[in-house]
């Protein structure tokens, strides 16, 4: 674990002077042909690259306005998945061949303490998103990427399952277990989660956490102190997940999930074949053209407490741009324009969410009513996007040992001790 860290590290902080001399091509001459040519590539668009972790569905309307309204400019859009995202944006930026626009979440603050992304600080487009949006993006007061719309994940159910077997949405912790058990009970498969990925049950954990543990004022600076390696997740959160490890311990999260993916689990939850399934947005379109007459829901992850509950989540991707792009114009006017109402409501059209930019509203329909009163709240958090420095890695290697919890192989208190773990890695290899 901590060679692979170091070696991660090592990656995103190279000299950036390694890269500096790439691209840097030299045309001899001053020819007619030569003058002529570069005449005719003068009108030509200019080719744009977005290397991003979300599907370019969930980007459809959006690249389209772009198409529409920046006729200079040729979006060459580049999905890379999740997982394997970090390794393949690394291995481009080192060899000087990194993408104009590179989707980013947890890993913004290493990318820009190694150079590699362009400060927006003094942008004109910047001072028109919130202060909360930029947050996750800034760094000793320097902004390095600005906020796509928010995101968020709860628990998404079976509206007719729920009213046929008379089950009310879950308002504490010991009412989900409960629900799980009267389904399992009349042969109703509970919830399903496609455990393949580590990230469902990392996420369904630490919505246990910001109900019991962040909700509580005494802890507002924990983020800060993990950050300076003066607090540890196996010592703050262990009483909180070790709670949450019910769903593991009563037969809820079971191992054969350990071998089933998103698509598989999305599918079982979208024909019926159990009730609950934890998501966020970007899953809709999928579900109700699998089953259009689908009765969908979400409601919060519960805590011990009733209460509104809380969601996963927060600011969700955003756009940084290359240090190094040969385009810096053009890249500054997509992000021009995405700090626009106009812009911020396609984004919002596939991937369901609030904006951050200022003044623009969004209604995001009956699907989420059960999850008003913690929007109204304020009850979205996701701490590795929000706060710490090294956010992705220490989730990671949390949610990779959860899945050793569920093989029975691992305690709950190993799993937090590895996060704690990566977190000291990385902290080391910063300084």
């Amino acid at each position: 674990m901590k060679k692979k860290w170091l070696s991660m590290l090592l990656a995103l902080t190279l000299v950036p002077a390694l890269i500096a001399g790439c691209g840097n091509s030299a045309n001899g001459g001053n020819d007619v042909s030569n003058s002529a040519e570069k005449s005719k590539d003068a009108d030509k668009p200019v080719e744009i690259r977005i290397m991003a972790y979300n599907a370019e569905s969930s980007r459809a309307t959006y690249l389209k306005m772009l198409d529409e309204k920046l006729p200079n400019i040729k979006i060459v859009f580049e999905f890379v998945a999740l997982d394997n995202f970090n390794n393949v944006l690394n291995s481009q930026l080192q060899a000087g061949q990194g993408p104009d626009i590179i989707e980013v979440g947890g890993e913004t603050r290493l990318l820009a303490n190694a150079g590699f992304l362009m400060d927006l600080t003094n942008e004109s487009f910047t001072s028109k998103y919130a202060d909360a949006g930029l947050a996750p993006y800034s760094v000793n007061g320097k902004v390095y990427a600005t906020p796509l719309q928010s995101w968020y994940e709860g628990i998404f159910y079976n509206k007719k399952i729920f009213k046929e077997q008379g089950i009310e949405v879950p308002k504490s912790f010991d009412q989900f277990i409960q629900i799980h058990k009267d389904l399992a009970a009349k042969g109703i498969k509970p919830q399903i989660m496609g455990a393949q990925s580590w990230e469902p049950m990392m996420k369904q954990s630490i919505g246990l956490v910001n109900n019991d543990f962040y909700s509580n004022p005494d802890n507002k600076d924990f983020d800060e102190k993990f950050n300076n390696g003066e607090a540890k997740l196996s010592e703050a959160w262990l009483p909180y997940v070790e709670n949450w490890s019910r769903m593991i311990t009563e037969g809820i999260l079971t191992p054969d999930m350990l071998g089933l993916s998103y698509d598989q689990a999305l599918d079982e939850f979208a024909t019926g074949k159990a009730a609950m399934w934890e998501s966020g947005p970007w899953a809709v379109g999928t579900i109700m053209e699998k089953s259009p007459d689908f009765e969908l829901g979400m409601f919060p992850i519960p805590g011990s407490e009733e209460g509104p509950g809380w969601l996963v989540g927060g600011p969700g991707s955003a756009f940084a741009v290359n240090a190094k792009t040969q385009h810096k114009a053009e890249v500054l006017q997509i992000l021009d324009l995405t700090a626009t109402p106009e812009a911020q409501q396609a984004l919002i059209k596939d991937n369901a969410g609030s904006s951050f930019l200022k003044g623009v509203e969004v209604d995001l329909g009956e699907i989420y009513a059960d999850c008003e009163e913690a929007f109204k709240a304020g009850n979205v958090y996701a701490p590795w996007t929000a706060a710490w420095v090294s956010g992705n890695p220490v989730v990671e290697g949390y949610g990779k040992s959860l899945q050793e919890v569920v093989a029975g192989v691992k305690t709950i208190k190993q799993a937090l001790e590895d996060a704690d773990q990566v977190n000291q890695v990385m902290r080391d290899s910063l300084k």
